[in-house]
């Protein structure tokens, strides 16, 4: 009985080590949930803001944010004044250290 016990044990034991392996954070600059859990909020009120303007080239802009307060900005746009209006509005928001801008502007035919 106690041989069955073992077994059963060491196999499930076995069919969980890839399950935990996986599950692991594979992101190193966000070591603390804190430090995440601020990313996001700093990302959502780029996002937030960039979403009441009335240009709508804005809503192609992708935001991130890592750890230290830098905004990625990356995506397309129609106008450098687009463009600068984007980096502008995260410039500005609360949180942020400072904005790397990697916006395209769209080709026109």
């Amino acid at each position: 009985m106690k041989t069955k016990l073992v077994a059963t044990c060491f196999v499930i034991g076995a069919l969980m080590v890839p399950v935990i392996g996986y599950s692991a954070d594979s992101d190193t600059d966000r070591s603390h949930a804190k430090a995440y859990v601020k990313d996001s909020v700093i990302t959502t009120k780029v996002k937030a803001k960039l979403a009441q303007e009335k240009v709508m080239s804005l809503v192609h802009i992708s935001v991130d944010t890592d750890s230290n307060g830098i905004v990625w900005l990356s995506g397309t746009a129609d106008t450098q004044e687009a463009v600068d209006k984007a980096v502008s509005i995260a410039r500005s928001t609360e949180g942020v250290n400072s904005v790397e801008n990697n916006i395209k502007i769209k080709k026109s035919n």
